[in-house]
């Protein structure tokens, strides 16, 4: 009789632990979104289209970090393992360092949504891209049909490393070199996402090129810089600017004729998208694995059609 009700107290604790643990049904996805930094627009408008994506869902407890470097980046994925996320949102600073993790956070049952950089794995769930590669050798015409096809240009970047800007580099220069021998690319100088530091670095660019024809900003902050540099040295029509991203500040540039083209990949509905195709995943939807966010080419006959 003592065994019997021995082994029905532990019957009924091994209930209440299931009891206690047992995830409820309306618990809300934990979904979180490591950004490439915290200061350039582009990734601020990923994280805008995400967060209006989870109030819109209103089952998806949202949440948004950036990383100092890559070492960080990727202990930022492991504590997102830790803390047992639903759905990891990544825009991988490079290649390679963060492939163990991703690997591993898979291996958790994560589903694991790469934005815009690829890595060196396909062990990961949705691949969202704005092509760069693309979008950089379509600024590359725009740039030779505004400068006639010859001439000097300059390039300013935001992060040397970072994979998205180098593949906006490297592509546009690749462009240059392959179709456009008549261009010169008198230089390269990085501004680390600093507006001000791009101001400087188009400014002395300008000085020390008196027959500059284009300069070519790889992200919004540089592109607003140039702009800003190009107006101060009376050079608005004289110097094409082509650059990427749009923002409120680059908007006002196109309509002073300032900033010729904007190569504009719409970051918000990659935010969007990448938290959709997540929540779907978690609901054992189907989701393709590889979409394609192409870039616009925004210039002042169309600067009206952008949302």
């Amino acid at each position: 009789m003592k065994k019997k009700i021995v082994l029905g107290f532990v019957l009924l604790s091994a209930f209440a632990c299931v009891s206690v643990w047992a995830k409820p049904g309306d618990e809300k996805m934990q979904a979180v979104f490591i950004a490439g930094d915290s200061v350039d627009d582009y990734w601020l408008q990923v994280r805008s289209g995400a967060e209006d994506k989870a109030k819109e869902l209103s089952n998806v407890d949202f949440s948004f970090e950036s990383p100092k470097d890559a070492a960080n980046q990727q202990q930022l994925v492991e504590d997102a393992i830790t803390k047992e996320v639903d759905i990891l949102m990544i825009a991988p600073l490079n290649t390679d360092t963060l492939v163990q993790s991703i690997e591993k956070a898979k291996t958790a049952g994560i589903k694991v949504i790469i934005i815009d950089f690829p890595v060196d794995t396909n062990n990961y769930d949705v691949f969202l891209s704005g092509n760069n590669g693309a979008a950089a050798r379509k600024a590359a015409d725009e740039m030779a049909k505004l400068i006639g096809k010859k001439g000097e240009i300059a390039i300013i970047n935001a992060k040397s490393g970072d994979v998205r800007a180098m593949i906006r580099e490297n592509d546009f220069k690749d462009q240059i070199a392959k179709k456009y021998p008549r261009i010169t690319v008198v230089g390269t100088q990085y501004s680390d996402g600093d507006k001000s530091k791009a101001l400087t670095i188009a400014a002395d660019f300008i000085t020390a090129n008196p027959d500059l024809a284009g300069i070519y900003t790889c992200n919004g902050d540089s592109t607003l810089g140039a702009g800003n540099a190009i107006e101060e040295k009376n050079k608005t029509g004289t110097i094409k600017l082509v650059g990427f991203d749009l923002t409120d500040d680059t908007k006002a540039l196109i309509q002073r004729n300032t900033l010729n083209v904007a190569m504009v990949q719409n970051p918000y509905q990659m935010g969007l998208q990448a938290l959709q195709a997540g929540v779907d995943l978690v609901n054992a939807k189907k989701v393709k694995k590889n979409i394609d966010i192409n870039a616009r080419v925004i210039t002042k006959a169309n600067i009206n059609s952008v949302k």
